[in-house]
């Protein structure tokens, strides 16, 4: 394969972000060829069993040494409720691998104060609120975190009612901005609602898929991959 032209293997656990992060990787790494890998039945499990259980993250680790197997030159996992298995994973495979949500979760720590966490599923508070806790206290930083589901969201678009998930979520952002100067978006399909908040708002509000992006542009530029 040509240095010019990377595969990006993208890992979901639903549809949610498929197109969207297409979309993203035409706009910032064109040359790129992507290859979306599904599995709907993981989130399910996580769902059902509240946490990522150990056959969850054995799949989620299969899925990762077949994306290396099939020549990746970097792997993004695309959900944040499993994001915790790419720890293991990075133990398992030597090509590359970006969790969408570490940007985001860098970026609401060098802002800091009081960050509010947003989910329209609860099982990816938890992991996200770990994730921005972790590289606070390696950064040294004392921050606070408020948690808010936005309970039954997910389902209504999995059904197919986006109209009302969107009303829902903006919902959710807007009542927790009056009490945070940071909304992390746990999910990243609640990102594509950013623009139609009003600027202040949307100013305070940190999401995922782009972020996630340009950290795989960032890792294969410095691989020298493009």
């Amino acid at each position: 394969m040509s240095a010019r032209t990377p595969r990006v293997c993208l890992i979901h656990t639903s549809n949610a972000l498929i197109v969207p992060l297409t979309e993203v990787f035409q706009d910032i790494l064109p040359q790129a060829e992507l290859v979306h890998i599904m599995d709907d039945a993981l989130l399910k499990d996580v769902r059902m069993a509240g946490h990522v259980t150990q056959g969850v993250t054995r799949r989620m680790v299969l899925y990762v040494m077949g994306a290396e197997a099939a020549g990746a030159d970097i792997i993004l996992n695309c959900c944040s409720s499993v994001s915790e298995t790419m720890d293991v994973a990075r133990q398992v495979v030597s090509t590359p691998i970006v969790k969408i949500d570490e940007p985001m979760a860098e970026e609401a720590t060098r802002r800091g104060g009081r960050i509010g966490v947003l989910a329209t599923v609860p099982t990816t508070l938890a992991p996200t609120c770990r994730l921005v806790e972790r590289m606070a206290s390696a950064g040294g930083k004392t921050l606070t975190i408020r948690q808010q589901v936005c309970e039954g969201a997910f389902d209504v678009l999995m059904a197919g009612d986006a109209r009302r998930h969107d009303e829902m979520v903006l919902e959710g952002i807007i009542n927790l901005a009056k009490e945070s100067n940071v909304v992390v978006l746990a999910q990243g399909s609640m990102a594509r609602l950013v623009p139609q908040l009003d600027a202040d708002v949307a100013a305070c509000v940190l999401s995922s898929p782009r972020g996630g992006a340009l950290r795989v542009r960032e890792v294969l530029e410095k691989a020298g991959k493009i």
